[in-house]
């Protein structure tokens, strides 16, 4: 089985605030799922040390 990958990176609201936008992100990976991708992880990003969002990695079969 062969396998495709993709990385996604979903930002914060606002550089001050912690919040994702729960909504946007949700819409986002529903669209995704409906194209084939699976997540596989999600975890946090950052840019020097500051939290900037989460990174998504997402799989489909070729």
């Amino acid at each position: 089985m062969r396998w495709e990958y993709k990385t996604i990176t979903f930002k914060k609201r606002s550089f001050f605030s912690g919040a994702l936008d729960a909504e946007a992100l949700t819409q986002q990976l529903d669209g995704l799922g409906r194209d084939g991708w699976e997540l596989v992880s999600i975890c946090p990003g950052s840019f020097f040390g500051a939290p900037v969002g989460v990174i998504a990695v997402l799989k489909r079969q070729r």
